[in-house]
């Protein structure tokens, strides 16, 4: 069986590691890549990186949360290149004004002399299921993908999410077979978020996992990859 080509999205302070239960378990249908969100100030600009660097052809394309974000504008740049797309704790607004408040606060801390650990120890709390904040594995994967990232490609990040603009009006558009997935209990991007981009996007699969927050790639691992399977399998 011939595999599909998937490119796999991280979000804000991740890297490849935030996909690595879902690379393992979709090995048998997919060959995967994890596009490079750490070098961009913009979410259009992150796009344009990975289409620059996707396979050639159509590719699937899944991203979480700030990587939501990149994979919308990526249907928006080049349509005709996504086979399938999957959306996962993320949402097609752009920020409030609350929301680039708490950025910027959070962006001047990662700059002071307290440095970048306190950054993701004030994040932990709004990333996870509050049964899993005692759960080191997974608080120590989480810290780790941050520390990697760093303190300058965080700043980018930010500054691309705080200027992201609203695509909810591009999701009528979207043509292919579409997963939109969330943690029941993500209060980042809450249930309410993706069920306005389900039933925006024609055809599209609402799926929300139990006792689950934002990182849900990394929480519930086994819901999220069987999940995938089953969007791939569209």
């Amino acid at each position: 069986m011939d595999l599909l080509s998937l490119v796999l999205v991280p979000g804000l302070l991740c890297d490849a590691a935030l996909w690595t239960p879902q690379q393992h378990a979709l090995a048998d249908v997919a060959r995967t890549t994890v596009a490079d969100v750490a070098q961009d100030a913009s979410i259009d600009a992150m796009a344009a990186r990975l289409l620059r660097d996707a396979p050639t052809g159509r590719f699937a394309l899944a991203g979480l949360s700030m990587g939501g974000y990149v994979a919308l504008a990526v249907m928006q740049a080049a349509p005709e290149r996504v086979s399938h797309l999957a959306l996962l704790d993320t949402n097609a607004r752009a920020d409030t004004a609350e929301r680039r408040a708490e950025r910027e606060r959070l962006m001047a801390l990662a700059r002071t002399e307290r440095g970048f650990r306190p950054v993701t120890q004030s994040l932990l709390p709004m990333l996870l299921h509050p049964s899993r904040l005692a759960d080191a594995p997974l608080v120590d994967t989480i810290q780790a993908m941050a520390e990697r990232v760093g303190p300058d490609a965080y700043v980018r990040q930010q500054t691309a999410i705080m200027g992201r603009p609203d695509r909810r009006d591009a999701l009528a558009a979207i043509a292919c077979p579409t997963l939109v997935l969330c943690g029941r209990d993500d209060t980042l991007t809450p249930p309410a978020l993706h069920a306005e981009m389900a039933d925006a996007i024609p055809g599209a699969a609402f799926e929300q996992i139990d006792a689950c927050g934002h990182m849900a790639t990394l929480e519930r691992p086994d819901a999220v990859s069987a999940a995938l399977r089953r969007w791939l399998g569209r």
